[in-house]
Formats: C-alpha cells, sequence, structure tokens
C-alpha cells in the first residue's frame, strides 16, 4: 500500500474511531468500511479491525466506568459466555469469496441499525432471562471472532429493543462487551494463522487511539448526535455495498 492510502485510511480511521467511541463502540465495522474501499486482503483487514478495536475499546470502557455508564450485573453473564465463542470463530479464516459478503451484510445491517436507533428512546428496564443471554451471546461472541467486528453493533439494539438495561448504561456494557470479544478473536485468530499485518498499522493505531479518546470522552457525558450517526450510517452502506457485489 503507497503512502498516500495509508495516510488517507489514517484520516478514516480517526474518524470512525471518533463517532463509533462516542456512542460505546470501538470501530471495528467502519474500518472494516474503509479497508473495504482500498480493497485490503481478508488477512489483513481482519486482525487489523480487531487490534485497532482492543486499543479503543480500552479507553471508551474506562471513560464510561468512570461516568458510572455501565452494569456489571448485566455485562459479565455476557462476556463468560461470548468470549470463548469469540474465540472459536478467530481461529476460523473464510477466503474472500465467503468473507467479503459477509461483512458486507454486516455492514449494511450496521448501516441500518445506526440509523434507525439515531434517537435513543426512553424507558423501563426488564432484566433479561439468563436463557437469552445465552443464546445471544454464544452467537454475538463468535460472529464477533469470525469477522474481526466486536460484537457491539449487534448488541446495543438488543439491549435497546428488548429494555435489557437503561439506555445510559448501553454505551458502557457495549465498550467492554467488544473489549473481551475482540480480544478472544485476535487470540484465537494468532493461533491458527499468521498475521499478515499492513505497514500502515502504527498510524491507525495512534489515529485510532486519538478519536477513541476524543469520542469516548464526549459519548461518557453526552448521548451520540443524530446528525453523525447519519453520516456514519451511509458511510458503512456505501462500502456494504462494495463488499457484496462481484
Amino acid at each position: 500500500m503507497d503512502i498516500e492510502s495509508i495516510l488517507i485510511l489514517t484520516v478514516m480511521i480517526f474518524v470512525a474511531s471518533t463517532l463509533y467511541s462516542s456512542v460505546g463502540h470501538a470501530g471495528a465495522s467502519g474500518y472494516l468500511a474503509a479497508m473495504a474501499l482500498f480493497s485490503m486482503a481478508p488477512l489483513e483487514m481482519k486482525p487489523t479491525a480487531l487490534a485497532l478495536n482492543v486499543l479503543v475499546a480500552v479507553i471508551a470502557t474506562t471513560k464510561y466506568l468512570r461516568a458510572n455508564r455501565f452494569s456489571w450485573p448485566l455485562f459479565w453473564p455476557f462476556a463468560l459466555i461470548s468470549t470463548p465463542f469469540a474465540y472459536l470463530g478467530g481461529l476460523l479464516n473464510p477466503p474472500a469469496i465467503y468473507y467479503n459478503p459477509i461483512i458486507g451484510a454486516v455492514l449494511i445491517y450496521a448501516a441500518w441499525h445506526i440509523v434507525k436507533d439515531a434517537n435513543k428512546p426512553i424507558y423501563t428496564p426488564q432484566p433479561p432471562h439468563i436463557l437469552a443471554i445465552a443464546i445471544s451471546g454464544a452467537g454475538l461472541g463468535f460472529l464477533s471472532g469470525l469477522t474481526g467486528i466486536g460484537g457491539g453493533i449487534f448488541l446495543s439494539p438488543l439491549l435497546i429493543t428488548f429494555h435489557w438495561v437503561e439506555a445510559k448504561k448501553v454505551s458502557g456494557i457495549t465498550s467492554a462487551f467488544i473489549l473481551v470479544n475482540s480480544t478472544a478473536g485476535l487470540i484465537g485468530f494468532l493461533a491458527s494463522s499468521t498475521p499478515q499485518l499492513p505497514d500502515g498499522l502504527p498510524f491507525w493505531a495512534a489515529a485510532a487511539a486519538i478519536g477513541g479518546f476524543i469520542g469516548a470522552g464526549y459519548g461518557s457525558k453526552h448521548f451520540g448526535n443524530p446528525a453523525t450517526k447519519y453520516l456514519l450510517g451511509l458511510i458503512l452502506l456505501i462500502a456494504g455495498i462494495k463488499m457484496v457485489m462481484p
């Protein structure tokens, strides 16, 4: 990859990290969207997205914990169940002919979810049944490790749709969920494959960390801005369509 492409991706990753961390996400679907636009190989995309996710999720989780926007009683059962499945997903490395459509579908779903939930509702929390946690935790963990996302893009709409926790704590739970699953997925990937890390990774890591500090710092004190979510949704939709089209 030439230096111009690396620099453009650095800016895109900074923007994705800032926007995503403001709502408790670590940005993997945004990073994957950016990398898809440059036609990077799956063996580069997956470990890169997971590594950046871990970095940003550490920052975001710390910020949301300090702001008391977190729920240990709801988080730990999800984490306990999802983490081993994320590791199993990380062990698998589907070829591009399968990986690209999967990522494309994830990005399109992420775009729809972000736009649909641009304004978070206010509701009375109703804690989930343990069976619901087991099924959703296992599925999201496996998908997280398989694709290189952290699972938060799927967990947050579940928490909101089924009113499993008060809205202000969704971001904190989501960021911590992303942290444990991205870590497990990355470990699984490294156990089964030799990573092909791109030359631009140090630049992208720095950009993601700075964006994470800015976005999570804002998001831990305010709800996300709907306008930025609409823009983010459009970017994800374009990248998702690019991935699923031959």
